[in-house]
């Protein structure tokens, strides 16, 4: 990493967008690939990912899911098999129509999600209630078409999980999917530090071709809204289609119920939203590949003896993923940019002074406070800052997000904040779509989702005035 790459960042505070694409490629996340709207993710961007994984695949098998494959390539007539879903994926879908030295005879879709492909499979391999449920997962790349791509954001190839299982009653289906909602939700709040607002999606915002979509959705610091994930209730929709039956325990054949639910790269733009500063990124601890960096300060004279204690520091912290930066071809004050840039949680700085008093002078990314700690006590004390700021960095995202949630009474009132400060906006809606679509031209807000712990009240739609039950939270969404 070069100093022009470390000192040229937009200001958070003046730009975010060039600010978010600054951060990302010269923090080394990822950079932009060869085909538009394709990244490369880089090493330690990938780290945060892996991080990801590992935390939410130990929760996907202890539910007893089981990872497996299934191809990217996808018969083009599968995915005309249920109509909404068609229709919901036809301009992101990239069709592959020569191969082998010929036309194909029948195109192949590189998949959107693998709904279409699993469940053909699924019809194969189950036929009896003594089989199910089936529950599958697969970690792997999708593909959907964007005409304005972000990286990370918003991506025409991105890495994901998706859940596909399959039930005998609707009972243990929905079960599923509540499941995988509250997994998601503990992923964001336990490894990132991110908070958002639970609910379920409008009929005009589900995934094509679910009965019901559940969601996560979390606010950005410009005010929009990111849907962090989502799982489905799929209803019997997709066994029908697929004319999918298996006996029951009477002898009747029946469809199965299904459920799928999601998780992306896409959850990474969102870390990088919700906690980067003018320095860069902000990485909370549980996650952060580096949790403390070791930085030596020293002169010609005492170098030798200095980095050697770096070294002894690095190795006495056992249990904290520490990294030693000894390099002699960069400054203490360039490494010091660095690793701010990359959003190391802890910088422990040691020199003559600190060698001597056999000590170690702690910084804390997220709030920039400095320490002097003997190095007898660091490790127990770095563990107590480390989970001090953690729960620190879920506290500030949270208050961000109540302190940019409003309720509103007149659609006067929700035009304006749509203009100046947007964020979450609580207001009443009749569920008719008309009126979702009216607000959505006008204001470029959408219905985000109608929270779980959303109570009933009696109140008219802010749009039409037509009684309506619920308080909707509405956004502009990424």
């Amino acid at each position: 990493m070069d100093s022009q790459r470390v000192s040229h960042i937009a200001k958070k505070s003046q730009n975010i967008s060039e600010w978010y694409t600054d951060v990302v490629v010269k923090s080394e996340l990822a950079d932009y690939g060869p085909v538009k709207g394709c990244m490369v993710i880089r090493p330690y961007g990938y780290a945060l990912w892996e991080a990801i994984q590992k935390f939410m695949d130990a929760r996907i098998k202890k539910r007893g899911v089981q990872n497996a494959y299934f191809p990217l390539f996808i018969p083009e007539s599968f995915l005309h098999k249920e109509k909404e879903h068609v229709e919901g994926f036809s301009p992101q879908v990239a069709v592959v129509t020569y191969a082998g030295g010929e036309e194909l005879k029948e195109k192949l879709v590189v998949r959107p999600t693998s709904e279409t492909i699993m469940y053909e499979m699924y019809k194969q391999w189950v036929h009896s209630w003594r089989e199910l449920p089936v529950l599958i997962n697969q970690w792997n790349n999708v593909v959907r078409w964007e005409k304005r791509t972000y990286l990370f954001m918003r991506t025409s190839e991105f890495l994901w999980q998706e859940g596909h299982c399959a039930h005998a009653t609707h009972k243990e289906n929905l079960a599923m999917v509540m499941w995988a909602l509250k997994m998601y939700q503990k992923t964001y709040r336990d490894l990132m530090a991110v908070y958002g607002i639970a609910g379920i999606k409008s009929e005009s915002e589900k995934f094509a071709g679910a009965a019901k979509t559940f969601t996560y959705e979390i606010m950005m610091p410009d005010g929009k809204a990111l849907q962090g994930c989502t799982s489905h209730d799929l209803g019997q929709n997709f066994a029908a289609a697929f004319n999918w039956t298996v006996l029951d325990q009477s002898g009747t054949h029946i469809h199965p119920w299904q459920n799928s639910w999601g998780f992306s790269t896409r959850s990474i733009g969102g870390l990088i939203m919700a906690h980067g500063d003018d320095s860069g990124l902000r990485l909370p601890p549980a996650m952060a590949p580096i949790q403390a960096v070791v930085v030596p300060i020293y002169k010609t004279e005492n170098k030798d003896a200095v980095r050697a204690y770096a070294k002894k520091v690095a190795s006495s912290l056992r249990g904290i993923r520490t990294y030693c930066d000894d390099t002699d071809t960069e400054t203490a004050g360039f490494k010091f940019n660095k690793w701010e840039l990359k959003g190391v949680p802890v910088r422990i700085e040691v020199g003559e002074k600190e060698m001597q008093a056999q000590a170690i002078t702690c910084v804390r990314r997220d709030t920039g406070a400095k320490s002097n700690i003997a190095l007898a006590h660091a490790l127990l004390s770095l563990k107590a800052e480390l989970k001090n700021m953690q729960s620190a960095m879920l506290e500030q995202h949270r208050k961000f997000t109540d302190e940019h949630t409003q309720s509103v009474d007149s659609y006067a009132e929700f035009k304006n904040i749509m203009k100046t400060s947007r964020g979450f906006i609580k207001a009443m809606w009749c569920e008719d779509r008309a009126c979702e679509e009216k607000i959505k031209q006008e204001t470029k807000a959408t219905t985000r989702c109608l929270p779980l712990d959303a109570k009933q009240e009696k109140g008219n739609c802010i749009y039409c005035g037509k009684p309506a039950q619920h308080r909707w939270l509405f956004a502009q969404a990424y």
